[in-house]
């Protein structure tokens, strides 16, 4: 299936969830807030969501600097 992870097409195997493609990406989840097809969702609730085709994910890394 194809979705489209910050602004680009990607390709994942059907049924992959948020959690996976997190580690998958090798992201820490503790920096990370995740947009799911315009929505932010919560942590807890990113192993319950199984991508489907033409999903839209946006992901936002924390930063630190100064």
């Amino acid at each position: 299936m194809v979705i489209t992870l910050n602004g680009s097409k990607e390709e994942l195997r059907s049924g992959t969830t948020l959690t996976e493609l997190i580690a998958s990406k090798g992201l820490e989840p503790n920096r990370i807030v995740i947009e799911y097809n315009l929505e932010i969702l919560k942590r807890e609730d990113w192993d319950k969501v199984s991508l489907k085709e033409n999903d839209t994910i946006e992901i936002l890394r924390f930063v630190g600097g100064g």
